[in-house]
């Protein structure tokens, strides 16, 4: 089942509601903070956002939030869409001690080329970044992956339509991009293992509305 939400509302943008808070703090050189996100849950400002449980993700005019979940509402895919363009996003655990978004990237780069796809590196906002081009059904497309290391995740972002050759065309999606909130949890879990997403609980309701359980039919 799919579940789509247009957000709106008067979310700003992430760095710039970031800056404004160190300019009016008085303990910012005793508490450094991120200029900008992914942040961890333990250090983001506050600001409306979904809760899919791992990932929060900020309510941005003109983007829709489309969440492909199971019956029992374990989201198996998140992509936010503007326009032509979409950003697919994917959080995953990592070690406390190093990054994996080099090794994942190297795979991911291998992968592609096993499938005929050449990519290259490219130095882009948060640091190296893949561009692809990919054969589909619908002939080719652009690709852009982008991974951000943070303590004891790694965020993935694939950009899709214009926004995978030119950043500026992410617009909405970039400052998606820059206010999303990882919350990684205490537990541990298994290099690379996917951290858990769920439904908010209005869609896991009308997930479960829609599909029962066996002994929750009516005859």
């Amino acid at each position: 089942m799919i579940f789509s939400r247009k957000r709106a509302g008067g979310a700003r943008h992430a760095r710039d509601e970031r800056a404004a808070e160190v300019l009016d703090s008085q303990e910012v050189e005793e508490s450094p903070v991120p200029s900008r996100g992914p942040y961890d849950v333990s250090e983001a400002p506050d600001m409306p956002r979904l809760d899919l449980g791992s990932l929060q993700i900020p309510a941005v005019p003109e983007v829709e939030v489309r969440v492909q979940a199971d019956p029992q509402g374990v989201i198996q895919q998140v992509v936010l869409v503007y326009g032509e363009n979409a950003l697919q996003l994917g959080v995953f655990a990592a070690p406390r001690s190093e990054g994996i978004w080099d090794e994942v990237r190297e795979e991911i780069r291998q992968s592609l080329f096993n499938d005929g796809a050449a990519a290259r590196e490219v130095e882009g906002e948060y640091g190296t970044e893949l561009h692809a081009r990919v054969r589909t059904p619908d002939g080719l497309t652009d690709l852009r992956f982008v991974g951000i290391d943070g303590p004891r995740w790694m965020v993935r972002g694939v950009y899709q339509g214009a926004a995978a050759t030119d950043p500026d065309a992410a617009g909405p999606l970039a400052i998606c991009l820059d206010g999303l909130v990882v919350d990684r949890g205490q537990e541990a879990k298994p290099v690379r293992e996917p951290l858990p997403l769920r439904l908010p609980r209005e869609m896991a309701e009308q997930a479960s509305q829609e599909n029962p359980a066996p002994g929750q039919r009516e005859a």
